[in-house]
């Protein structure tokens, strides 16, 4: 089981924020890749045609999940995707992932044949059996997408504990209905959280003390920033909606 702490940061407040964090940490290799030193996230989120995981979450549920296609940085036709679910119990996390190329995930989605294409390595032992677990989520609740979330993420790791990561989720911004072609989209996006990013703080056991002084110079306090919410808020994908609206296969399409 792995942890998550989520911090709402003022951008304003990021230059100063690295700098207190740098002599603890190194920075992620999927990072370092060029002088900008973070990479782009894409996320299409789905969710029921009653919006069940939007309302679990913001009820206050303590044990949920969030379905997710991701994929990273710009389109390219080997790119890899990753069919996600993201379990979370009270406040231990557990994801499950799939990785498989963007151009086959298109084709399981339309054909719903999930057989051959997910690609098995040491690193994903059970990709077949997670991809599995994510299409029986999606065609037994009648899942579809309803919001693609995209941002730039700068990721550390702790130089004493390879297990503790942290990471500066900037510049979010979403898109409202989108389909499954639409992950590398990016145009027609709007900002989700203006002026400000999430610092997530990941570890295995143990929140790392070194930290703690960190967090209280800036003030920051720990709290719920589901970009899922956020993102579906700011994208007024369902403010016009109640719980008891339902989409249906017409109105709430996959592509």
């Amino acid at each position: 089981m792995r942890y998550e702490y989520k911090y709402v940061v003022r951008k304003s407040d990021l230059e100063q924020l690295r700098s207190s964090i740098l002599p603890f940490v190194t920075l992620d290799k999927f990072a370092d890749v060029d002088d900008k030193h973070h990479y782009t996230v894409r996320s299409i989120y789905f969710d029921t045609p009653r919006f069940d995981y939007y309302y679990e979450k913001i009820e206050g549920i303590k044990n949920r999940k969030k379905i997710r296609l991701r994929g990273y940085d710009k389109e390219d036709g080997n790119n890899i995707v990753f069919f996600e679910i993201k379990r979370k119990y009270d406040i231990p996390i557990v994801k499950y992932r799939a990785p498989v190329k963007f151009a086959d995930a298109l084709d399981m989605f339309r054909s719903r044949n999930i057989n051959g294409q997910i690609i098995s390595n040491e690193l994903f032992p059970k990709g077949n059996e997670n991809s599995i677990r994510f299409f029986y989520q999606v065609f037994s609740k009648n899942l579809r997408p309803v919001v693609l979330i995209v941002y730039e993420r700068e990721a550390y790791q702790a130089k004493f504990d390879e297990s503790v990561r942290i990471t500066f989720d900037k510049n979010m911004r979403s898109k409202g209905y989108p389909s499954i072609n639409d992950l590398f989209e990016e145009e027609k996006l709007s900002p989700a959280l203006a002026g400000r990013f999430i610092l997530e703080v990941k570890f295995n056991d143990h929140f790392p003390a070194w930290l703690n002084p960190v967090i209280a110079n800036f003030s920051l306090r720990k709290q719920s920033a589901s970009k899922y919410v956020i993102a579906m808020d700011s994208s007024r994908v369902i403010c016009h909606l109640t719980k008891s609206t339902v989409y249906t296969k017409s109105n709430f399409p996959m592509f």
